[in-house]
């Protein structure tokens, strides 16, 4: 069954358009409300509401938590928070849910719905469905001795700094070590320097100033092209690029390496692996083959989800395996955080770095990732490439070339009629005359 309204990350849009209106979204929080109350009979249900800095979100939560009133649901009130922080509020105040109103790293006239289970998980497709099932049935208030109640969480971020703090190794601090902070203007902008900063590190931290109107503008972890001359300029060993919500990392160094997701999760795996057992990782389709063949020689089980983070989640939950993650920088370590987690990744990357007196480069050393060339092909909305026999026969022969020194992948995009060529392998002529080959064989 189809999900109408929920995406692989929530439900989002451009704020003020269907279905990210204040009407909408008001039923939509009831409807949720009415599924996690059905979920909980019998015990009274409450819900968190977390949010980032965008403007919009004063609308929305005030909508979300009629919603939930309305459907007898109590909520709690956090404030701005990180994503990841509404993860571990609603695990750690024994809630029945939590919410986080975010669109991560779009910019702030888009906003989003995030919902979480108990456990601080994302939500699985099947209650998203009951979910939609509750909305089609329409509006429905409860009666006024039924309602639900709301307060606000004053110490909020205090707890998540304070959490995030228990995930860095006891005996380890960042005592003289200078880190640059890029924090978006967004979620992390008052919890990323206080939690750096009490662990011991000198601390510069830029794009902590949110307005409402300037998160991910221009900052963040989607635009890091300059963040290694940043983190030079402001005399730091490292920077370190959340998104909006700061579920993201990116990281660079002053030598002006700049270091992706899969890098970081290659550096986390390894530290773990030096310490104890690591049974597998789970990448996604976009994650470079470099990182597959290295686990390869590692002996180390890896497999591939679709893109995104609750994809790489299910993968995990259905192996036991404990680490995961997306190019992008969403980093999944299940022996510290139920999901993706910026702050929390960089601690532990860090702390590999502290604990082995490396750099981060020397860590990454056994890792060289590979040149990856993308072309867009624009197609009809809904053409069948796996139908186009010449295409498939080209794709074959390429895959054939690059057997065991990279791959071909071919993804139809989620957003726009086009489909996406991708060749990966150690020579980046090569793979720009592959995928330039593929492209030219696919007429349409």
């Amino acid at each position: 069954m189809t999900r109408r309204y929920f995406g692989t990350d929530g439900v989002r849009a451009t704020v003020g358009t269907f279905p990210m209106t204040p009407d909408f979204v008001m039923l939509l929080g009831q409807a949720a409300g009415r599924v996690i109350r059905r979920e909980n009979a019998g015990r009274k249900t409450t819900v968190l509401i977390g949010k980032d800095t965008r403007v919009s979100g004063y609308m929305l939560e005030a909508a979300l938590q009629a919603g939930f009133s309305s459907a007898g649901v109590d909520t709690v009130l956090s404030g701005p928070i990180p994503t990841p922080a509404v993860a571990y509020l609603t695990r750690a105040l024994r809630l029945e849910a939590g919410v986080a109103i975010s669109a991560s790293h779009n910019p702030y006239c888009d906003n989003g719905i995030k919902f979480f289970s108990a456990a601080g998980t994302k939500l699985p497709d099947a209650v998203e469905l009951a979910v939609e099932a509750e909305i089609d049935k329409g509006f429905h208030c409860e009666a006024s001795d039924n309602l639900g109640k709301a307060r606000r969480l004053d110490d909020a971020a205090g707890r998540y700094v304070e959490f995030c703090k228990s995930t860095f190794p006891a005996g380890l601090d960042l005592k003289g070590m200078k880190l640059y902070l890029d924090c978006a203007n967004g979620a992390s902008y008052h919890v990323a320097p206080a939690v750096f900063h009490e662990l011991g590190a000198d601390v510069t931290a830029d794009a902590v100033s949110p307005n409402g109107f300037n998160i991910n503008e221009g900052v963040g972890a989607t635009h890091t092209d300059t963040l290694a001359e940043r983190t030079a300029k402001a005399g730091c060993a490292y920077g370190l690029a959340f998104d909006g919500d700061a579920d993201r990392l990116i990281m660079a160094d002053a030598a002006g390496h700049l270091y992706n997701g899969d890098e970081l999760l290659y550096a986390i795996v390894c530290d773990r692996g030096r310490k104890g057992r690591v049974d597998g990782v789970c990448g996604t389709l976009m994650t470079n083959y470099a990182l597959e063949k290295r686990f390869g020689e590692m002996k180390l089980p890896f497999v591939r989800a679709k893109v995104g983070d609750r994809y790489v989640m299910e993968e995990l939950t259905k192996r036991g395996w404990l680490f995961g993650g997306e190019s992008s920088g969403h980093i999944i370590a299940l022996d510290r955080q139920s999901t993706g987690d910026g702050i929390v990744s960089a601690l532990q990357v860090l702390a590999a770095v502290r604990d082995t007196g490396k750099t981060l480069a020397e860590l990454l050393a056994g890792l060289e990732l590979m040149p990856q060339v993308l072309i867009n092909k624009r197609i009809e909305k809904g053409y069948d490439w796996k139908g186009n026999a010449a295409f498939v026969a080209a794709v074959a022969e390429a895959e054939k070339t690059l057997a065991g020194r990279g791959r071909v992948l071919i993804r139809p995009s989620g957003t726009e009629p086009l489909l996406r060529i991708m060749v990966e392998t150690g020579d980046k002529a090569e793979a720009q005359t592959l995928a330039q080959g593929l492209a030219d064989a696919l007429r349409v």
